[in-house]
């Protein structure tokens, strides 16, 4: 059989198709942006045709540039924007809303509301998640409830639920399977991580019906087939997984204790603990990084929602730059006497705050202040996010080593600057692999190796390639006085002090 791979990575932004080859490297690739709405103030909205218009259209790009047809490809493997939720027509597929986007903060009242009513440690206990907009739950809910008559449809079973991988494989197999993995479900709010189950309680909480939501499979697992018509023969799904669990995979951290950083949009910091399921003292989340042959794996994760998304500021927001790559080099011209903070709070802030109501702050500013300490801001402030999050990693699991060494990928790694700066401010090592492409690269392996054509775990890790090692160069001193200037930032930030 052909070792050839296709991952579809659904992105936040993007859409793209990658055919990887028999020895894991890229034959063939198709990349689209699509439109992103804000009907409101922190509202975030896709259109599901547009988002499925792209992966179809990626897919031939990649398949094209590849000169590969799809009856070489042994498997396809989907990842995707995690949270994002679609409801649709069981009938006829369409949605019937636009996607509510992981970066939507309209349900923060009827978070808010169930806090009031003592609910978090119950979904806390339940899903190892925080009662916050940023998950899947209370968009269902709030689509049930806004769209006219969607909730009793849904009673009725004429409606589903799910995730964008979920969207995508009943799309992509023409009705026949309604499936998630159970990364994309442990993102729910309504998923029972221990359990490993649909959590009958949670459900009746946000009144959604069971009957809406996809079987729950393995990472590496059946998933169907894609219809002939689609690309010309019919293609195995064979690997789901969440962008992040499969950046974690992509990176090979399949060892406790092995950590993985994806700096896209957002950042997403998932720190591998084995079998143990911890439970977080310090506002992390426990999540599931990935199950496989009914095993499963859990990690302790920590959210940024703007870390990429910062410099897409500079660029379009400020136009103090042209292109994204050119953010390391402004930076690094940037005043050393001054001392500019960026509190990227534009969605609110993620973990370890949590905190809904939070908005964008810049303190420190001068009249000599100008667009390199802007720039210098903007990618520090990813590395200061960064470093709470791994300060809260090692409080709550005694396994999390002090001298902890990170996998980066995602587009910002691209810049020596800020993986030295986030060397520096982190003071231990940041490892940037060859491959950047981990998370299409983790879900291409999660199918590949389910069809048999792609090595193992074990040997599959021996493949991970250093491109680059970023170890701490700033002085002790310089380090203590900028933490501290950041963290009297975030405490003038945050909406409840």
């Amino acid at each position: 059989m052909s070792g050839f791979v296709l991952a579809i990575d659904q992105g936040t932004t993007s859409t793209r198709a990658i055919l990887f080859d028999g020895e894991m490297t890229i034959a063939g690739s198709g990349q689209k942006e699509f439109a992103q709405h804000y009907p409101a103030s922190g509202w975030v909205e896709h259109d599901p045709e547009e988002i499925w218009a792209s992966v179809v259209t990626t897919v031939k790009a990649a398949l094209r540039k590849a000169g590969r047809k799809a009856s070489e490809v042994a498997a396809l493997g989907i990842t995707n924007q995690r949270e994002t939720i679609v409801v649709w027509d069981r009938a006829t597929g369409k949605p019937i809303h636009n996607a509510i986007v992981w970066q939507d903060r309209r349900t923060a009242p009827l978070c808010q509301k169930l806090k009031k009513q003592g609910l978090e440690k119950t979904f806390t206990r339940k899903t190892g998640l925080l009662l916050d907009p940023y998950f899947s739950g209370t968009k269902i809910a709030w689509i049930l409830d806004k769209v006219k008559g969607a909730r009793k449809r849904a009673e009725m079973g004429e409606l589903l639920a799910g995730t964008i991988d979920s969207f995508l494989i009943w799309r992509l197999t023409g009705g026949k399977v309604h499936a998630t993995d159970a990364t994309n479900a442990s993102r729910t709010l309504v998923y029972n991580i221990r359990e490993n189950a649909w959590d009958d309680e949670l459900l009746a909480i946000l009144r959604i019906p069971a009957r809406m939501l996809p079987q729950v499979k393995d990472c590496a697992d059946d998933f169907g087939s894609t219809e002939k018509s689609l690309f010309g023969a019919e293609i195995r799904i064979l690997g789901v997984a969440g962008d992040q669990h499969a950046a974690t995979i992509g990176q090979a951290c399949f060892e406790p204790g092995m950590m993985k950083s994806t700096y896209g949009t957002g950042c997403f910091a998932l720190l591998n603990t084995g079998g143990d399921l911890v439970r977080s003292k310090n506002r992390l989340l426990t999540t599931i990084a990935y199950r496989l042959n009914g095993k499963t794996t859990y990690a302790l994760e920590g959210s940024i929602f703007i870390a990429g998304a910062a410099v897409q500021w500079l660029r379009d927001g400020l136009k103090v730059i042209g292109k994204a790559e050119q953010s390391g080099k402004l930076a690094a011209t940037a005043d050393p006497t001054q001392n500019v903070y960026l509190v990227p709070a534009f969605v609110g802030l993620g973990a370890p705050h949590w905190d809904a109501d939070a908005r964008g702050a810049i303190f420190g500013l001068t009249r000599n202040s100008g667009p390199a300490e802007f720039a210098r801001a903007a990618l520090e402030s990813v590395a200061f996010q960064t470093c709470d999050l791994l300060d809260a990693m090692r409080k709550d699991w005694k396994e999390a080593s002090a001298k902890t060494v990170l996998r980066v990928d995602g587009g910002m790694v691209a810049s020596d600057w800020t993986m030295q700066r986030l060397a520096d401010i982190l003071d231990a090592p940041v490892d940037r692999p060859t491959i950047l492409e981990t998370t299409a690269l983790g879900a291409a392996w999660l199918a590949g190796s389910q069809a048999g054509v792609w090595p193992a775990a074990g040997t599959f890790a021996k493949k991970w390639v250093l491109e680059r090692r970023f170890k701490p160069e700033m002085d002790t001193s310089v380090r203590a006085a900028k933490l501290a200037g950041w963290r009297d930032a975030i405490r003038r930030t945050l909406s409840t002090q």
